[in-house]
């Protein structure tokens, strides 16, 4: 996809891999829509980005809260805003075992992760198809490809993704309607330390592969060059993303390097 005069709508802006595609995208003549719960930090995204050139407005809102969703949408259309694009990168993870995890937390982490990411592309695609089509982007993770130890219903959740987008890109082809599933693998974000645990609460520690991993900016030019692509799967990562095809391809190897692996 030509960048270059789009409208793209970024879940996610506030922080981690959603802000820096934001900003790498700013580069371009686009103009792009923020939004996340956190407002303020938006803002911020909004102010390096416009200092590129590009126009901005930030729409804040949470995934999890249907209405919240709901409301962000009706805004864009109360505004006749056209949007070519919906780059989705919001979300949560986890940080606990299946036996201790009460299956409240479980919905907490579909709410957001899955449930509210669909509920916002169910209110754009009909207007992105009325329109001629357009361009969908949903951030999976590798542990979308497989299941993983102290990840169960993050796992899960990202797994159904995978299942809906494919699925929608299926009966939307003739409707020019183009499907990425972005799988990142360990990226140095905050991503470890705002994952729930057992009860639900923050877990506030940074992981060792987490602080070690791909710096952002760089997974952001490769995500916005094969998003340029319109690649329909967009892995990225380091070393460990070499798991999602031990998985495919050697599934007895996986399953003894997952039942010894640390999880952290």
């Amino acid at each position: 996809m030509d960048f270059t005069g789009k409208t793209i709508w970024i879940t996610g802006a506030s922080s981690g891999i959603g802000k820096a595609v934001a900003i790498e995208l700013s580069a371009y003549d686009v103009k792009l829509i923020l939004s996340g719960r956190n407002e303020k930090a938006l803002k911020e995204t909004e102010r390096q980005c416009t200092q590129n050139g590009c126009s901005a407005i930030v729409l804040p809102f949470d995934l999890g809260n249907e209405q919240s969703v709901k409301n962000a949408a009706d805004y864009i259309y109360k505004n006749k805003i056209k949007v070519d694009a919906l780059y989705q990168f919001g979300g949560i993870s986890q940080r606990s075992f299946v036996h201790e995890t009460p299956v409240s937390v479980d919905r907490k982490i579909f709410e957001i992760n899955y449930f509210g990411t669909i509920a916002l592309t169910k209110l754009v695609l009909p207007e992105m198809i009325k329109n001629g089509g357009g361009h969908l982007a949903v951030t999976s993770s590798i542990v979308g490809k497989f299941g993983f130890p102290y990840r169960s219903s993050y796992s899960a959740s990202k797994q159904a993704l995978h299942g809906f987008y494919e699925s929608l890109r299926a009966e939307n082809t003739k409707n020019n309607i183009r499907v990425s599933v972005i799988i990142p693998g360990r990226i140095k974000t905050n991503i470890s330390v705002n994952a729930v645990n057992k009860d639900g609460k923050t877990h506030s520690k940074m992981d060792e592969g987490q602080d070690t991993g791909m710096a952002v900016e760089k997974c952001a030019k490769i995500i916005c060059r094969k998003l340029k692509k319109e690649k329909k799967e967009i892995l990225v990562g380091g070393t460990e993303v070499v798991m999602v095809h031990i998985r495919r391809f050697l599934p007895r190897l996986y399953y003894y390097m997952a039942s010894r692996v640390n999880p952290l």
